[in-house]
């Protein structure tokens, strides 16, 4: 048998634009021989279509939509994922005076899989586990499957399942297997997090060997606010071998046969580092181009973070389509500036100078009577950075770019960022992004470019930047370790407390100063009003802030 894995990048609620998508991609595959081709997760609709599935006149137009992509399809079966209305809109249509709760809309809706077949929807395969952790909310939405879907395909029994079900012992896989299918088809939506790669195939190997069949997993690509699909489609032999893959971080249509005598598929070159990299060009390329702007607009410092920001933007979008401002004030040293400037002009992006001396001097002025006789301290420094974020707001509203804050999660993390000011902005590129990880994907773009993005080849963030001690620089001779400890003692325990969970009790127990820990634990939960008001940000690790981790903001539990 033929098999086509259609590796798209939907649009959330782009239902035609989808469809159209999709048909186009269908009759390649029909073109190239495939006698059984295969979306991913609600590909239909995109993925998380979140509440829009609880406006009844969505579901009937993705319905609607299901039927316009069934008329394009022949004897060929394409299984595409849907929202499925499992009453008919009966229970949808509701008075517009009465609120549905979300007990009736998990009633009514299934996350589906729709085979198409000469011309109509053949059959419904729903989804049996429904997450509902990290970054998926589905048991707001959908009913859970009940039963295994079997159709014949290429002359084969073939079994349909969705995402999750793959993530577990037993379940619809084994269900299916038991009942015959000799090839399984997983169709998924699953972020992008590191060493994700290793977590798929390895529940994907179990259901192979167990089950003694073929194995199609088709992911989706693209990013979707703050979670970004990195495709890698595969096609996974019964004996676990991966004998054919999709493009990562790319569409692609993969047409391939289940051939026994098949060699397993070359791994992609992408280290850990280089996927990072790549999740974020292309968050920041889905984010910008899928709502609709037509640059990005950042300042820079001189500093690391900002440089890699706009390295990112500029492989995204662009060298055209970036702006980077300066906005120095008395207490920028004169390397940050020469480092900035050298920075656009290796990125080949746009570069303005808007100092900022006088505007700090206006608001001394008009604060003068009301802060006499206070010495100076974090509160001008704050200002400084608010003063900067207006600056560049003001840009972006003048020119239609969106700016893209430029913190870290370490600062995320700890509060090192200012509200208004360097977290203004309509996406923190790299709120997922600690400070270590950040110097190495610097030295990988200083030492790495691929074909597809649109930035230079070659080192385009200046040695200066990654080598120089990082400083806010909003008072003289100011270093981060001023107030946080050094970056590489920080970071692990910013990694257990928050993406492991860790207590500060285990944290101590690993080696780390109790003190210390106790300090970095309180610097963690008191700063949580901060991100909440936060720009989302790009995931790449197991726990992002924002959809991930979810923590009251007034609460008394310390560590």
């Amino acid at each position: 048998m033929r098999i086509a894995l259609a590796q798209l990048n939907p649009t959330v609620g782009d239902l035609a634009g989808n469809r159209a998508a999709l048909a186009e991609a269908y009759g390649r595959a029909v073109e190239a021989g495939a006698d059984l081709v295969l979306s991913g997760e609600l590909a239909l609709t995109g993925y998380p279509p979140e509440d829009l599935v609880l406006k009844p006149a969505f579901v009937a137009a993705t319905a609607a939509e299901l039927g316009r992509l069934a008329e394009v399809v022949g004897p060929v079966p394409f299984v595409v994922g849907v929202v499925e209305d499992l009453d008919g809109g009966a229970d949808l249509a509701v008075a517009h005076d009465t609120v549905m709760s979300e007990d009736e809309t998990a009633r009514t809706l299934a996350n589906s899989a729709a085979v198409l077949r000469d011309g109509a929807v053949e059959a419904h395969y729903r989804k049996q586990r429904i997450p509902n952790y990290g970054v998926f909310d589905e048991a707001r939405y959908f009913q859970s499957g009940t039963s295994p879907l079997l159709v014949d395909a290429g002359g084969l029994r073939v079994g349909v399942t969705v995402c999750e079900d793959l993530w577990g012992e037993g379940g619809a896989l084994a269900d299916s297997t038991e009942a015959g299918a000799q090839v399984l088809l997983s169709l998924n939506a699953s972020p992008y997090e590191r060493d994700k790669r290793a977590q798929r195939e390895r529940w994907a190997r179990h259901h192979a060997r167990a089950g003694r069949a073929w194995l199609a997993y088709c992911n989706l690509v693209g990013g979707q606010d703050e979670v970004v699909f990195d495709g890698d489609s595969f096609l996974m032999a019964p004996d676990g071998t991966v004998v054919a893959r999709g493009a990562h971080f790319a569409e692609d249509l993969v047409v391939t046969d289940l051939d026994v005598d098949a060699g397993p598929a070359e791994e992609a070159p992408l280290g850990a580092v280089g996927e990072a990299y790549e999740a974020l060009v292309l968050g920041v390329r889905d984010y910008l181009g899928k709502n609709g702007f037509g640059g990005a607009l950042l300042g820079v410092s001189g500093g690391i973070d900002s440089a890699l920001t706009a390295a990112v933007a500029v492989d995204a979008l662009g060298p055209e389509a970036v702006t980077c401002v300066a906005l120095p004030s008395p207490w920028s040293s004169q390397g940050s500036l020469t480092d900035a400037e050298a920075l656009a002009s290796a990125l080949g992006a746009r570069y303005e100078v808007v100092a900022i001396s006088p505007i700090m001097e206006a608001f001394d002025a008009a604060l003068a009577p009301l802060l006499a006789g206070a010495e100076p301290d974090v509160t001008e420094e704050n200002l400084q950075s608010r003063i900067r974020g207006a600056i560049v707001m003001a840009l972006s509203n003048k020119w239609g770019d969106l700016v893209l804050a430029t913190g870290n999660k370490s600062e995320y993390a700890v509060g090192y960022a200012t509200l208004y000011g360097d977290m203004a902005g309509g996406l923190a590129v790299l709120k997922d992004v600690d400070k270590t990880l950040v110097y190495k994907l610097s030295r990988y773009r200083n030492t790495t470019h691929r074909a597809h993005w649109r930035g230079p080849a070659g080192a385009v963030i200046p040695e200066a930047t990654i080598t120089k001690p990082p400083s806010a620089e909003l008072r003289p001779d100011q270093r981060d370790t001023d107030s946080l400890p050094p970056y590489d003692v920080l970071d692990p325990i910013l990694s257990g407390y928050i993406e492991r969970r860790q207590s500060v009790e285990d944290l101590v127990a690993e080696g780390f100063d109790a003190d210390l820990v106790a300090q970095v634990a309180r610097l963690v939960d008191r700063a949580e009003y901060k991100r909440r008001q936060a720009a989302p940000g790009i995931k790449v690790t197991h726990r992002a802030f924002g959809r991930d981790r979810r923590l009251p903001m007034t609460q008394r539990w310390w560590g």
